[in-house]
């Protein structure tokens, strides 16, 4: 999720994402609280990933965001999520009462 900066709405990045199987979705204009979302993950990743840890080089900084990511989204408990879920627990538990429906 991004705004809608030129460079999000370049070519390139939309080839990226293709890439890579990544759906990308854009904030709506004028809405912070909805851009809040993406600039919190951001300071997550910073935060935890990025600048958590003390690293050699950028290729080791590199070989660890896999495992961020998968700490961040199986097993980091999120408040906002209410019961502080995993982002994908929420989702499982989502599409186990079928409030996604045709959307995943």
């Amino acid at each position: 999720m991004t705004d809608n900066g030129p460079a999000y709405r370049a070519t390139i990045h939309a080839l990226a994402c293709k890439a890579l199987g990544i759906k990308h979705l854009r904030t709506r204009p004028y809405r912070p609280r909805t851009n809040g979302k993406a600039e919190r993950f951001i300071r997550t990743l910073l935060a935890g990933w990025a600048y958590g840890a003390i690293y050699r080089n950028s290729d080791e900084r590199h070989r660890a965001l896999a495992g961020w990511l998968d700490f961040y989204n199986r097993k980091r408990p999120h408040r906002s999520l209410g019961r502080r879920q995993a982002p994908l627990e929420r989702l499982h538990a989502l599409n186990r009462n079928n409030v996604l429906g045709s959307y995943t």
